[in-house]
């Protein structure tokens, strides 16, 4: 009884400081966001009244709906490699020991010591025209010539897949990790072979892992400004670039925030999505 009562002024901190962080360093700077987007745009103040939804008319003007496709478009590239590497990494990954487990699972989040701006300087200086994969293989004869690499659509997609696979094979292996195999086993019982098992029995169990992966990269890869900057040049703009330089070189806030805002609905879509793939989950296993 005396511990109880011990603990309950500790629990009653440990309270307030989560719900003001929430409320002062999350609510807060999204409601300032929410109320930048729907302001007038004023050269010396940034934003003034009156209130209008001009900023979010501009998302859909020609130049700045390619910006967001194509955007869209190496976001889901990097997803969708993301994919196809993170997801038989994570199943061969849940497969081995457990010390293993545990030593690769460490290697993973290693590169994560490493501020991922410098990692994004490193991988550029392997990938310039006089870079070590551009000597590697004129050494070995592949080429005669230095391979155009930097500055590329497909210089941005490798860095986005460098700095973005371990949030899809984190989420993944934990769906993998608690897989129950006797409904693999089952499935083969049944008559079902390997192919068979896996469309209609794995991919749906491991959904929830699918769209975790899928959250935790598509958004970010939009977001992450700084990798263009440096692999890709001024032809391979995400939203993450339009929405810096709407705040840092046009001063133009309304238009940056109400892009910033429609980040953060895709985000929320995701988010529901995934819940909604864990609930019908939860309900095909329920009795």
């Amino acid at each position: 009884m005396m511990h109880s009562i011990r603990q309950q002024p500790f629990k009653t901190a440990v309270l307030v400081l989560v719900w003001g962080w929430l409320l002062f360093l999350v609510l807060a700077p999204n409601l300032l966001v929410v109320g930048a987007s729907v302001l007038t745009r004023n050269p010396s103040t940034f934003i003034s009244l009156p209130l209008n939804l001009d900023a979010y008319r501009q998302l859909f003007d020609p130049l700045y709906l390619e910006v967001f496709l194509h955007s869209l478009y190496m976001a889901a590239m990097t997803t969708l490699v993301c994919l196809l590497i993170g997801y038989p990494f994570a199943w061969a990954l849940s497969k081995v020991g457990k010390q293993r487990q545990v030593l690769l699972v460490f290697l993973l989040i290693v590169p994560f010591w490493t501020n991922s701006l410098v990692r994004t300087y490193a991988l550029k200086l392997i990938l310039a025209t006089n870079g070590l994969l551009n000597s590697a293989l004129m050494s070995l004869g592949v080429t005669d010539e230095p391979l155009r690499l930097l500055y590329t659509e497909g210089a941005v997609i490798i860095g986005l897949v460098y700095l973005l696979l371990p949030f899809m094979i984190l989420p993944l292996y934990s769906v993998f990790d608690d897989l129950r195999q006797e409904l693999l086993l089952a499935s083969h019982d049944l008559g079902a072979g390997r192919f068979a098992t896996f469309i209609h029995v794995i991919v749906p169990l491991t959904l929830p892992g699918i769209l975790a992966g899928v959250m935790l990269v598509l958004l970010p890869a939009m977001g992450l400004f700084f990798v263009p900057d440096i692999l890709g040049g001024s032809r391979n703009l995400l939203v993450g670039n339009v929405i810096k330089n709407q705040f840092l070189d046009a001063r133009n806030w309304p238009f940056g925030a109400a892009a910033s805002i429609i980040l953060t609905l895709t985000m929320a879509l995701l988010m529901f999505a995934h819940r909604l793939s864990k609930r019908r989950l939860g309900d095909e296993d329920g009795p």
